[in-house]
């Protein structure tokens, strides 16, 4: 499988924010896009002094702030995109909850573990089971009423106990359920837009995609 192991601060610096993708030490460090606030590489400095950026930059930046803090690559995010255009509704919030409802976001947002890349390591390691079935695909898409859980051999294993314990409180996603005792969660319902807490504006990636 195909992934980013670089170094994920200088993601954050390209985009010029936090991406929070260190999880908790994102507000324990200090992080490199306050030090250095502008985009890595030798020419970072020396961008901020060129022309405005045009309407197709905007559109690339949003789309790839979406794809590094999902941790989605090019093809299965162009994917993701091309399924959620077939699908009625508003093309850009279908992506997004498309994106939400990947077992590796969903595991995230049940607070099993602390990021993405670490509920991804956990599925493919073959720790989680969706509906008493292992699964090892992070792209795998939850539906309502599925039930995800830590498998039993699992449960205390030192990720999931660190992440849980690194909460301050039980997890607060409406459209998830969760039961931190036994490790165990449910997807109630489909997300909205309104439940995803998630500063972007999908309707460029859109636009780019449709050129």
């Amino acid at each position: 499988m195909a992934r980013y192991t670089g170094p994920v601060c200088r993601l954050c610096r390209r985009e010029g924010q936090k991406l929070f993708l260190k999880g908790t030490k994102c507000f324990t460090e200090k992080c490199p896009v306050e030090r250095r606030a502008y985009a890595p590489g030798q020419h970072g400095a020396a961008g901020q002094r060129r022309k405005k950026a045009s309407e197709y930059a905007h559109q690339l930046r949003e789309k790839q702030k979406v794809k590094r803090i999902y941790g989605v690559l090019e093809r299965p995010f162009r994917n993701l995109f091309e399924k959620a255009a077939h699908q009625p509704g508003v093309t850009g919030e279908n992506l997004l909850v498309g994106l939400e409802t990947r077992l590796d976001n969903v595991v995230y947002r049940m607070g099993f573990a602390s990021t993405r890349s670490e509920a991804r390591q956990l599925i493919r390691h073959r720790h989680v089971q969706v509906s008493g079935r292992t699964v090892d695909i992070p792209s795998f898409q939850v539906g309502p009423g599925d039930e995800v859980r830590i498998a039993p051999k699992s449960k205390d294993i030192l990720p999931v106990q660190r992440s849980l314990e690194s909460q301050t409180k039980p997890s607060s996603v409406s459209w998830l359920a969760v039961d931190e005792k036994t490790r165990t969660g449910r997807m109630v319902n489909r997300p909205t837009r309104a439940d995803i807490p998630l500063a972007v504006q999908e309707q460029l990636i859109v636009e780019l995609y449709s050129k």
